[in-house]
């Protein structure tokens, strides 16, 4: 039972589901027990609750290959070490993505549908069927009557004896050639010992050789009982659009033979549209029965739940999510439909209250660029897209004696305890903590239910069969810019989810225009409308009244409890924002998690800042604040650092100084201020304003992907705030605003503020970097490119950049 009362006292204290992971890199594989066990120490004390422990690329000389006994050995380490200190330890089922290997041949190798199309004249030919490369073969061939793309008629040519015969015809005619040849594609960022061909996605075969020779020794070496969940990241086999036996399963499903109109997967004809849909519809079939199931199966078989990224290429549905346990996504925007909204709806329709993403996985390039704010900026994307499980991307397992910075992944974000900014790590996973807990109570309330136009993505393919891509594309951004932007979610449903679906309990449906509907679908969208629902193309003049009124760049996500309704409320901006909601709430704080009651809500919300709000029948004053500034921070300041203290004039920008561009670590700045005696209804507020917008023309080398804070913050990046020795708090987000009441007395109060900045300015400076990928390319060949490593100085702003002021705050 999820109550309002339950919820609230939880609030403050969660327990522990809910917490932030961390996706673990080990390079090589090539790890130390001791540093393994200092790594996992260092998670746990930061809040983190655990792992995804994946197997990439080599970063220095590799004496245990993955899948050796002693790589196995580190991996059961890892386990039970991670069981020791409280935190879940998730594993990838292989090396690299997507799954595959040296165990893989060629009859279990990815595969695709290539075409030789060529004209030829009336004279008969015999033509051999040569396989190019071992392991392809020669499909289907047709003859056309016509040149120049006229054939819209094609006649099947026989095949025997490894030759092709052509008949004598009346002119100019076209063959078709169709072949099943192997994509070529080998495991990406595969780990030493790990390499091979990505296995054939629609081969129940091939799953059970990769459970066989990888899947199964990683988790008896883990041991069942220590493992979360067993993973497979997002699918990637590129152009994979066919599969040994397909034509036989085809006719099984569909109903009539595949083969004779083969060329109709190429060739528009009256019928061909029909058979493309077919055709693609069997292989997300094929997909879902012969990879997800299987590995949920065998999961399930050792107890442990099996957790997918299920979008991409092969063309999985979003109910293909059903054939698994755990549901996740990944990418951020939360007025579009990134792969977190494929996920989150499929989660929402098939009754997963946790929906998890893999988070910051281009989070402000390069590595070690990203801050706290960027970090906290882009969680509130994934929770207002309805995840509530963050899977940090991530933490790269790193020698603590390696020169200079380390070992990074050549993309995403650094986030470990070589940050300088690390010391409010632990506020910030709790925070996060807090709100993800919060969200996995109760229920969502998605009132609008938006069609997802798979017929008509299955009859556009060819090449690529990433069915989530086209469907994203068909729906458009304003639909779901329109829903949210109206302070209104939705969840996607496609044909598969209409079968659990109460079309009674659905008031608007959303079917982007000209869709193609299956004839069960039809009759669903019919009983939608018998009980009073709507069925519309623009949801711009149907939408419901949304409880919270919201203005531009501030999303809402509504939890209904057993007795209450939840409202997550986040400013996705550089600007404030003020939210309005029409009689008392109780605003719950997720910062601290303190309660407070407002009669008449109105909030304004910072700069990337989110609250809670919980309608309540109790009421409050209204109290009168007055806020008075009674003078900067301070007089004379003095700064030191590790080598000197100086005295220094704010604003102050290390990049500025002479020898501190590469700089990265903490400062401390420190002045006396003077306070009068204080009233019991005073507080005393340390302010260091709002920060800068951001211009649109900075960084423009990072991809639309990357998310970064668009904002220059008062601190950069991250300070504690001490007065009188005392800890009064973590200053990374806006409100750049602290509480001294607690610490302050009348008279002169020293003020301590610890600044610490990104190690983005090491990086810059780093000139072990080069050298060692380097080396490693040359002794295991090209893996990987770093990402953006030149552009690790740019737009840097380290150090205590805007003055601060006192503030009284006197409440009547």
């Amino acid at each position: 039972m999820a109550t309002v009362d339950d919820v609230r006292s939880q609030f403050r204290t969660p327990p522990p589901e809910g917490r932030p992971m961390m996706r673990w890199w080990w390079f090589g594989p090539s790890v130390d027990w001791r540093e393994l066990d200092r790594q996992l120490r260092a998670m746990a004390a930061a809040g983190l609750g655990g792992v995804e422990v994946a197997f990439v690329y080599p970063l220095g000389s590799v004496d245990t290959p993955f899948g050796s006994d002693k790589f196995l050995d580190d991996v059961g380490h890892a386990a039970r070490t991670a069981r020791e200190l409280g935190l879940r330890f998730d594993l990838t089922l292989g090396s690299g993505w997507p799954f595959g290997g040296g165990h893989i041949g060629p009859d279990l190798a990815a595969r695709r549908l290539c075409w030789d199309r060529r004209e030829i004249g009336p004279e008969a030919y015999d033509v051999p069927a040569v396989a190019a490369w071992p392991g392809d073969e020669v499909v289907a061939a047709f003859v056309g009557e016509g040149s120049g793309g006229v054939p819209t008629s094609y006649v099947e040519l026989p095949v025997s004896d490894g030759t092709i015969r052509v008949p004598r015809g009346n002119g100019p005619r076209e063959v078709l050639i169709a072949s099943s040849r192997l994509t070529g594609q080998n495991v990406k960022r595969a780990a030493a010992g790990a390499e091979g061909p990505v296995l054939d996605h629609y081969s129940a075969a091939a799953a059970a050789e990769h459970i066989r020779c990888v899947v199964e020794p990683l988790l008896m070496a883990a041991t069942p009982e220590l493992v979360g969940s067993v993973f497979c990241d997002s699918l990637e086999v590129y152009q994979a659009d066919w599969t040994v036996g397909i034509l036989e399963e085809f006719g099984r499903r569909r109903g009539y033979d595949l083969r004779p109109r083969l060329y109709e997967l190429l060739v528009d004809t009256t019928g061909s549209r029909q058979l493309r849909i077919d055709f693609h519809r069997t292989l997300s079939e094929l997909y879902e029965e012969n990879f997800v199931a299987v590995f949920q199966r065998w999961a399930a078989g050792h107890g442990v739940p099996f957790r997918i990224q299920s979008y991409g290429e092969p063309p999985a549905t979003m109910s293909s999510y059903r054939f698994a346990d755990l549901f996740e996504g990944e990418g951020w925007g939360w007025t579009s439909i990134p792969e977190t909204r494929w996920a989150s709806s499929a989660a929402s329709i098939h009754g997963r209250s946790v929906v998890s993403a893999e988070a910051w996985t281009w989070v402000h390039s390069p590595s070690f660029r990203a801050t706290p704010l960027d970090l906290k900026g882009e969680a509130h994307e994934h929770f207002l897209s309805g995840v509530n499980q963050l899977i940090g991307h991530g933490w790269p397992y790193s020698p603590s004696g390696a020169p200079g910075l380390g070992w990074i992944f050549y993309a995403a974000g650094a986030l470990d305890d070589r940050n300088p900014w690390w010391p409010v790590a632990t506020d910030l996973f709790g925070y996060l903590h807090r709100l993800s807990w919060l969200l996995q109570q109760g229920t969502p309330v998605r009132p609008v239910k938006v069609y997802v136009p798979a017929s008509d993505a299955y009859a556009e393919m060819h090449g690529s069969v990433n069915l989530y891509r086209t469907v994203r594309r068909l729906i458009g951004d304003d639909i779901p810019r329109i829903i949210r932007s109206a302070g209104v979610d939705f969840d996607l449903i496609d044909d598969d989810a209409l079968t659990v679906i109460d079309p009674a309990g659905v008031p608007l449906v959303v079917v982007p225009a000209d869709a193609t509907l299956p004839e069960a679908t039809t009759r669903w969208l019919d009983a939608v409308r018998a009980a009073g629902g709507s069925v519309v193309s623009d949801p711009s003049a149907a939408l419901p009244a949304a409880p919270v009124r919201a203005p531009d760049d501030v999303g809402v996500v509504h939890r209904r409890l057993d007795d209450g309704d939840v409202y997550f409320v986040a400013n996705t901006g550089n600007e404030p924002r003020t939210v309005r909601y029409e009689g008392p709430v109780e605003q719950w704080d997720p910062f601290t998690g303190a309660v407070t009651v407002i009669d008449g809500a109105e909030v304004t919300l910072d700069a990337y800042e989110a609250t809670v709000l919980v309608p309540t029948s109790s009421s409050a004053d209204r109290v009168a604040v007055e806020e008075v500034t009674v003078g900067s921070g301070g007089g004379a300041w003095m700064v030191g650092f590790a080598d000197e203290t100086t005295p220094v004039t704010l604003p102050h920008r290390w990049e500025d100084d002479p020898g501190r561009a590469a700089y990265s670590g903490s400062a401390t700045y420190q002045t006396s201020i003077e306070l009068p005696d204080l009233e019991a209804t005073m507080r005393v507020l340390l302010d260091f304003g709002a920060g800068q917008a951001v211009p649109a023309e900075a960084e423009t080398y990072l991809p639309a992907h990357s998310y970064r804070a668009m904002l220059v913050p008062p601190i950069g990046v991250a300070a504690e705030i001490w007065l009188n020795d005392t800890l009064c708090g973590t200053l990374w987000a806006p409100p750049y605003r602290v509480d001294l009441t607690h610490a302050a007395q009348p008279g002169p109060n020293e003020l301590r503020i610890v600044v610490h900045n990104t190690a983005a300015n090491a990086l810059a400076a780093d000139d072990h970097l080069a050298p060692l990928v380097e080396s490693v390319t040359a002794q295991y060949g090209r893996r990987f490119d770093l990402q953006d490593v030149e552009h690790a100085a740019d737009f840097l702003n380290s150090g205590l950049l805007n003055p601060p002021t006192v503030v009284l705050r006197h409440q009547a």
